[in-house]
């Protein structure tokens, strides 16, 4: 990461605007790392980064395309052909301004601030190794939209689902490139070759375009000529293009098959937001240990009849992990700036965006106000909704409670349920101290919730 961060800058500070190649390929890596990272960090940096490469990316894109479709033009027509000769002059002219615009870009180019992210973000960077379970897992996810683009394409074959197809599958290409380098060294010919056909598609849209908006036709037969040649060679591409994406040996299937399955992508999901979580929460160890006491407290608690435990047990772990993230942004109420973080999250594959405002909601209530009908936290959910949020919201908020000192000297947690109370008892748990004040404090929504007193004595002694 920090090699290439650097040879961008490098690139930016020695640049000639003609070629434009190596400045190009070196924008373009940088632009697609800070694109998978920003999936996984939430470090503002890697979105900026990626919004000043891509805008001298698509200066020198421009110039690009008008040198390529030059080379389209003197493939496919000849010198004493009256369309050549109008379409090689217009390029001609644009080729030059767009030369001055691209070296104007250039020297636009904030070098100061682009080496202040070469200097931090690899620091960042490498908090997430390459080839781990979460980059196929985020593979997986660009797989699927592509997928879902190849279907559109295949269906109405128009220029503009070939365009958004090339898109996906070039996302898709740059993660397993960048980030998965067992699945790239097998992976990268066939993607190189499918991004090649699906770009030449696009050149050739590019050029029937820009032929009809200069008017480079004379007359209508040197327009259905033109128009032959180019849907010629554009239907090539995409019968090859089809050979190896459709059937029983297609490479969609190729791919799928070697990236996270079944419950996998839900247990990676998870660890994606854990990773999120802690590289935004000042003191992700606590928020660990707590989610170690809630989920202890939730096995020993009565069960609710009729409910999904798997899934209720899921969102109390998550929300105890993330319920700190708040912290992040120095607020006094980090409660609710952790649920407005955490509800605005897109969704890791294997996730809804529902089940995201359920663990927003819960770690809401893990602390200030308790949770009371009207409020708009909870307006968009079912009763039965309402009713798990809170409930877990006062197992959250006691488990929180028990590590108010953020020591972890409270280890283990026991439930049982007696004649008319709950019994919980704790480790290390001293009655006559500080932080037993501020247990007994966090208490009353469980009572609330499971009607009944809850009494908090220290573990028995063994042995």
């Amino acid at each position: 990461m920090h090699r290439v961060v650097e040879e961008c800058a490098r690139a930016a500070v020695d640049f000639a605007p003609d070629p434009v190649h190596d400045l190009r390929v070196a924008l373009r890596r940088c632009r697609s790392i800070a694109d998978g990272l920003r999936a996984l960090d939430p470090d503002p940096s890697w979105k900026q980064m990626k919004k000043a490469a891509t805008r001298l990316f698509d200066r020198l894109g421009e110039l690009r395309d008008v040198q390529v479709m030059e080379e389209w033009v003197a493939q496919l027509g000849t010198l004493d052909d009256p369309v050549t000769l109008a379409l090689l002059q217009f390029l001609a002219g644009r080729e030059s301004q767009l030369k001055r615009e691209a070296a104007e870009a250039v020297m636009q180019f904030d070098q100061k601030r682009w080496r202040a992210w070469a200097a931090s973000l690899p620091r960042r960077a490498a908090r997430m190794r390459p080839g781990s379970p979460i980059f196929q897992h985020l593979a997986l996810e660009r797989w699927n939209a592509a997928y879902d683009l190849h279907r559109a394409a295949l269906r109405n074959r128009s220029a503009v689902a070939f365009h958004r197809l090339r898109i996906g599958l070039k996302r898709f290409r740059y993660i397993v490139e960048n980030f998965l380098p067992a699945q790239h060294a097998v992976w990268s010919g066939d993607l190189k070759e499918l991004q090649d056909l699906l770009g030449e598609v696009h050149d050739l849209d590019v050029l029937w375009t820009t032929a009809l908006q200069v008017n480079a036709f004379p007359d209508v037969d040197a327009r259905s000529r033109w128009h032959s040649k180019i849907l010629e060679e554009r239907g090539r591409r995409i019968e090859t293009y089809r050979e190896k994406m459709l059937g029983k040996t297609s490479l969609w299937i190729t791919w799928r098959s070697q990236l996270p399955q079944g419950e996998q992508v839900e247990s990676i999901a998870l660890s994606r937001l854990r990773l999120w979580a802690s590289l935004l929460d000042p003191d992700f160890k606590h928020s660990q240990h707590v989610a170690r006491l809630a989920l202890q407290l939730y096995d020993g608690l009565p069960f609710t009849p009729g409910t999904d435990n798997r899934e209720e047990r899921t969102t109390l772990q998550l929300a105890a992990l993330l319920h700190d993230v708040g912290l992040s942004r120095k607020d006094k109420a980090h409660h609710k700036t952790a649920q407005k973080l955490i509800a605005r999250l897109n969704p890791p594959l294997g996730w809804s965006q529902g089940k995201l405002e359920m663990v927003a909601a819960v770690a809401r209530y893990h602390r200030g106000a308790l949770p009371r009908a009207g409020q708009k936290v909870l307006a968009g959910f079912t009763p039965r909704q309402r009713q798990t949020v809170i409930k877990l919201a006062a197992i959250l908020r006691l488990a929180n409670a028990f590590d108010a000192e953020r020591d972890g000297r409270i280890e283990h947690l026991s439930c049982e349920r007696r004649n008319g109370f709950l019994l919980i008892r704790a480790e290390s748990y001293n009655p006559r101290d500080r932080l037993a004040e501020t247990i007994a404090g966090s208490r009353h929504l469980l009572e609330m919730v499971y009607h009944r007193p809850v009494l908090v004595k220290p573990s028995r002694r063994t042995g």
